[in-house]
């Protein structure tokens, strides 16, 4: 049986392999891949090289984001959202460490306005004082609180702090009173915008009809050079902030430097205590010591040159914290003995994992943009290929590497009863 299985998963795995999820080709400047599958709507997004890792001023990336589809040359703020209602469209914007992402989602045959809509807040945003004033600087204030007030997202902002410092270790928040002028957001933007650090991702769109839209509007798009970072650098170390009201939260986290390496996504789904099959019991190493009420999630965050690995662990008190966290570093530090038939299953789990994010707009965006961005190759048949080559001897020598560095521990709650990371077992 569980050779059929495995029968099932190679054959569903070349299937993957031979579906054309994108193309990728240069126009106006920019690089842009399109994959249409016959849905029936539309999306466009521009993907640009412009985190919070590579901010010239704490928190400008922030206020960049939400300076998106505010007055441009073209349009006030107030047309932008009326014209947009006026199609049916859907307009937003999202930030990560390394990346603003600009999205229009609308209904077939209205991709003219949109890319225009998306192409002239790179080209011609006017970057308004009083828009930051009334808007995007209580839009960030908004985001920031209602971000850390979650003590799972505070949790991963203060280990990434604490594991690289500066550039990846900036926050993607703005921090509240942390003064911030037009001029500097506009600063910012003239030197991310421009057609090396932009690339375009399109899903039930064209690939020719986007290509042709993107050289109308963007015309001559101006070239600007890479952002400058430091290459990353792991740390580790461990912060403790006090919180009330909320789960009580503990990060038990590990960094790497360098590529992201598959060894790590098949460790996550390891260790990942999420069962397959609703109201029951996973197999997962971490499921049998969980207390009731209580949760661990396994956090792989991988990046352009490095990846930081966690297990988020959650209770309503802090004993269960403590005792499922101890849970947690027992399966940790013994997932490097594991082979056969557990391997497997593991890695078949990382597979499915990278396959389902293809499946919606975002997970395209997600797993191909910033590889289209970098011109390294983007298929989903690739990733699946990479999990596949990996072994007992290469997985054990990356668990083993990465228990070796120093931890990243971080604890959100009640301060004076949460454990210690040498409490835990590291």
């Amino acid at each position: 049986m569980l050779a059929a299985r495995a029968s099932a998963a190679r054959a569903a795995s070349r299937i993957a392999r031979t579906r054309n999820f994108a193309t990728v080709v240069d126009s106006a400047g920019v690089k842009v891949a399109a994959a249409d599958n016959g849905e029936p709507t539309s999306a466009v997004t521009f993907l640009v090289k412009a985190g919070s890792r590579f901010e010239s001023k704490p928190g400008v990336a922030h206020a960049l984001k939400n300076y998106a589809f505010k007055s441009t040359d073209k349009r006030s703020s107030l047309g932008t959202v009326r014209e947009a209602e006026l199609y049916g469209g859907v307009l937003s914007s999202s930030l990560s460490r390394e990346h603003l992402a600009l999205t229009a989602e609308f209904l077939r045959g209205d991709e003219a306005f949109f890319v225009d809509v998306l192409s002239s807040f790179l080209t011609s945003a006017k970057f308004t004082r009083y828009e930051l004033t009334e808007s995007v600087a209580p839009t960030c204030e908004a985001e920031t609180t209602a971000a850390l007030s979650n003590p799972a997202t505070h949790a991963v902002e203060l280990a990434h702090a604490l594991a690289f410092r500066s550039g990846l270790g900036n926050s993607i928040f703005a921090t509240p009173g942390h003064h911030l002028t037009a001029d500097d957001v506009k600063a910012y933007a003239q030197s991310v915008f421009g057609s090396g650090n932009v690339a375009v991702v399109g899903t039930g769109i064209d690939a020719a009809l986007l290509e042709k839209l993107l050289e109308k509007s963007l015309g001559k798009f101006a070239s600007a050079a890479s952002p400058s970072s430091t290459p990353s650098k792991y740390f580790g170390g461990e912060t403790r902030v006090d919180a009330h009201g909320a789960p009580e939260t503990v990060f038990i986290g590990f960094g790497t430097s360098g590529a992201p390496t598959p060894e790590l996504a098949v460790l996550a789904a390891h260790l990942d205590p999420t069962p397959s099959v609703k109201w029951s019991q996973s197999t997962s190493p971490i499921a049998a010591g969980l207390p009731i009420g209580s949760s661990v999630k396994a956090v792989h965050l991988p990046y352009s040159d490095a990846s930081l690995f966690g297990l988020l662990v959650q209770g309503p008190t802090t004993a269960a914290v403590k005792e499922a966290g101890k849970a947690a570093v027992a399966a940790l530090q013994a997932a490097g003995d594991i082979k056969g038939e557990e391997l497997q299953k593991a890695i078949a789990k990382a597979k499915f994992a990278a396959a389902s994010a293809f499946d919606g707009r975002d997970g395209v965006v997600s797993a191909l943009g910033p590889k289209i961005l970098s011109g390294s190759s983007a298929s989903l048949s690739e990733a699946v290929s990479s999990l596949e080559k990996v072994d007992a001897s290469a997985f054990s020598k990356a668990a083993s590497s990465l228990l070796k560095t120093k931890p990243t521990f971080v604890a959100v709650g009640d301060i004076k009863s949460l454990p210690y990371a040498d409490e835990l077992g590291l």
